[in-house]
């Protein structure tokens, strides 16, 4: 039988998922009306596909780094 912490910890991350969910869900619709002035522009696409590539290249780079430093025993 698990504990009262591990039941704890249990709800407080789905509680924290569920926050997660519903601020995606708000903040993914806030762009879909016909306002002109909430519609995302050109800039703001580049950007965002800017930051999505540069991200994923640091999280690229940096697992190449420590899968390469674990091989040469660096470590």
């Amino acid at each position: 039988m698990p504990s009262r912490g591990t039941w704890l910890t249990l709800v407080l991350l789905g509680a924290m998922l569920a926050l997660a969910i519903v601020i995606g869900y708000v903040g993914w619709g806030m762009g879909d009306s016909d306002d002109p002035q909430q519609a995302m522009t050109t800039s703001g696409y580049v950007a965002m596909g800017f930051g999505i590539v540069a991200t994923l290249a640091l999280g690229i780079g940096l697992m190449a780094l420590l899968f390469y430093s674990n091989r040469t025993g660096r470590d």
